[in-house]
């Protein structure tokens, strides 16, 4: 059976750059998080169980540090920075109910990326208490050092009554989709059978695997660019994020929302298209 998706990882310059520009599309903000390996985020959730992880460098000297030992998740957001700037869309991962199980079979495939990492963090509830989250994440290899493919196992959960979390401005209520870009597809499209386990379709907008909880649509950069209508954000060429597909409630609120915070915005057939920005690593495209 296809995975799930979990979430997606945007690096960010800062999270302060990334919390006004999200706002500003009209999505809700999580309070700042600290990893215990020199990262941080402050996350998108949305209300179908999926959400955005934009990622900073809260401390480089122990993001480093970690690196340099093997943190898989370190080592390729340093990686990305290095190769393609500090905003992007740099990782796409599964959920997992067996880390350990996933790690085996990424090993057995010739396509692991790295040791496991289990790890824990603070979070707040909606009263404002703070709990603790644990995760382990099993690493797949993309054939693209800057990229991150994972599976996400969580231990203990992130607070689930976030409602006032996933009530958007901009009417988004999930995740329908995202694009990714190759200049390999052939090499590409084996590792996201493996982490996804299903199968691709071909068609008019590349090669489409269809998880539990939205889809992932495989092609070239201009590929992406010509069926969007936008330049995409540099790539050291390898597999790479190039945009994210919301499901909005309504797409004349999501339009009225861009507006009234004079975002920049195109419309393409039946979708709403905004080209990437600072804090926004990626486009973000908007559909019924």
């Amino acid at each position: 059976m296809a995975r799930p998706l979990d979430h997606l990882v945007m690096p960010v310059r800062t999270l302060a750059v990334a919390r006004q520009r999200l706002a500003t599309l009209g999505f809700a903000v999580a309070p700042d998080a600290h990893h215990p390996f020199g990262t941080q985020n402050a996350c998108v959730f949305l209300s179908d169980g999926l959400y955005l992880e934009p990622l900073a460098i809260g401390d480089r000297a122990v993001a480093e540090r970690t690196a340099g030992e093997g943190n898989v998740f370190t080592g390729r957001d340093l990686a990305f920075r290095a190769a393609c700037g500090d905003d992007g869309f740099s990782g796409l991962v599964v959920a997992s109910p067996d880390a350990d199980g996933d790690h085996a079979r990424f090993v057995a495939a010739g396509l692991s990326a790295g040791k496991i990492l289990e790890f824990s963090r603070a979070a707040l509830t909606a009263d404002g208490h703070e709990v603790i989250a644990r995760f382990r994440l099993a690493f797949a290899e993309p054939g693209s050092p800057e990229f991150l493919l994972f599976a996400c196992e969580r231990l203990n959960p992130l607070p689930a009554d976030r409602a006032h979390l996933e009530r958007h401005q901009n009417g988004v209520v999930g995740l329908r989709g995202v694009w990714l870009a190759a200049d390999d597809l052939t090499a590409a499209l084996a590792v996201l059978e493996t982490i996804l386990e299903t199968k691709s379709v071909a068609d008019a907008s590349g090669y489409v695997f269809q998880a539990q909880n939205g889809r992932v649509v495989l092609s070239s950069r201009q590929g992406v660019a010509d069926e969007l209508g936008i330049d995409l954000s540099p790539s050291a060429g390898g597999l790479c994020g190039a945009a994210v597909l919301f499901a909005t409630s309504d797409l004349a609120v999501t339009a009225d929302c861009l507006a009234a915070n004079d975002v920049a915005f195109k419309k393409r057939g039946t979708r709403i298209v905004v080209a990437a920005a600072p804090g926004q690593g990626a486009a973000f495209v908007f559909e019924e």
